[in-house]
């Protein structure tokens, strides 16, 4: 973490025997190693409310693509549905029936209008 050779240690250690004494080294070191527990502790805190942060502006922007995408389907949905509400087929098959009817007329008018006109079928003579 700091780089911090072995032979730098011991020096430390050293300095620290010296300076400290040996009858309060040990309360030292353990204090030392309180402080840097909670050191770690609350820097793996901030790494994770990063992570968090990061997570969440992510969710956000599924969040509005899944929005976009919800909505963009309802609008096909109305789209067809509406589309689906004008095909009755009931009414195709009344539409069919008239335009059946109207095809016998007009062949009867024909048929009435010049009779000879029209062969039955078989009948092929000249």
């Amino acid at each position: 973490m700091f780089d911090i050779a072995w032979s730098e240690l011991a020096l430390i250690g050293g300095a620290a025997l010296i300076l400290i004494g040996p009858k309060d080294l040990p309360k030292v070191m353990r204090t030392m190693g309180k402080w840097t527990r909670k050191a770690r502790m609350l820097a793996g805190e901030f790494q994770r409310n990063i992570d968090d942060m990061m997570r969440e502006a992510e969710l956000d922007e599924v969040k509005k693509q899944v929005q976009t995408v919800g909505s963009q389907t309802t609008q096909a949905r109305a789209d067809l549905e509406k589309h689906l509400s004008d095909f009755d087929p009931n009414k195709i098959k009344d539409m069919a029936a008239e335009a059946s009817l109207k095809a016998e007329e007009q062949m009867k008018a024909a048929v009435e209008a010049e009779p000879h006109s029209i062969k039955p079928e078989g009948d092929h003579k000249p």
